[in-house]
């Protein structure tokens, strides 16, 4: 089935808080996924996690309210959406130990990077519903990124299903599967280019005076800002650049020696370098 609309509505319904979620693998990102969706609204009372260690399941359930178990047939007992979460090597082998108990109207979600939706549907019974997602690790925070890419037996109502899911946590976009490579490497890795870049800003921060604490304060409220203003504008970054860069100025100067240092090629470079189409 061939699906063309990106765009999915910025609200959920009910039926995403309420659908039973089984988070099969419950790692740092489908727990990053999982915090978030029960911070938008998700009933803690739908979700079944597993995972191999018993001492993280019960930190699980600690923490968040939900039910665990180490049983992956089990957790997936009349669920609505299935949550892959393990590492693409592992993903096979969760889905054939699954194959039997899958519910014929469950959609299966895998969170692994390179595992694509025609391997997935290879493990499962015939006609089940798949989507692959690249999701990155904001879902924490409510403010998540996913790309959506659905499989040949997902229909329109199940895709939007697993936009509702995902939109709890985030903002969901779908895009067809050749582009997860570099959704991958621009949303999914991109936190940690920021996360590196803000690092820096709160080393020059310390050095030239500020204490560690302030540094930091700074620096994040700083990039939140900005993204705010991204967002909220929706104007081109070269112009909200240009608005803080007075002509003669120190803002200006410091972007010169960014260019002159080539740190705008060197993160085209990172981000394009490992993950061609």
């Amino acid at each position: 089935m061939t699906h063309t609309d990106n765009h999915f509505p910025d609200h959920t319904t009910e039926a995403a808080r309420t659908s039973k979620v089984a988070f099969l693998g419950i790692g740092n990102m489908a727990e990053a996924i999982m915090a978030g969706a029960l911070r938008g609204g998700l009933d803690p009372r739908a979700v079944q996690a597993t995972a191999r260690h018993r001492d993280r399941l019960d930190r699980i359930a600690g923490q968040y309210g939900v039910d665990t178990t180490t049983s992956n047939p089990e957790a997936v007992a009349g669920a609505d959406l299935i949550v892959v979460g393990v590492e693409p090597e592992q993903v096979g082998g969760v889905l054939d130990e699954i194959a039997d108990t899958v519910p014929d109207t469950s959609v299966v979600v895998s969170l692994a990077g390179g595992v694509s939706t025609a391997d997935l549907e290879t493990h499962l019974p015939e006609s089940t519903a798949v989507v692959r997602v690249m999701p990155n690790t904001p879902a924490l925070a409510g403010a998540g990124m996913a790309g959506l890419t659905p499989g040949a037996h997902c229909t329109e109502d199940q895709l939007q299903q697993v936009a509702e899911f995902f939109a709890l946590s985030g903002e969901v976009i779908v895009v067809p599967e050749e582009q997860q490579s570099a959704v991958g490497a621009l949303s999914g890795s991109g936190p940690a280019h920021l996360f590196y870049v803000v690092d820096a800003m709160i080393e020059a921060g310390v050095t030239l005076g500020l204490r560690r604490e302030v540094a930091h304060r700074l620096a994040v409220q700083t990039i939140v800002g900005a993204g705010a203003l991204l967002q909220d504008t929706g104007e081109h970054p070269v112009l909200l650049r240009e608005r803080v860069s007075s002509p003669g100025g120190t803002t200006i100067a410091a972007l010169g020696e960014l260019d002159n240092r080539a740190v705008r090629a060197a993160f085209v470079s990172a981000i394009t370098g490992r993950f061609r189409p």
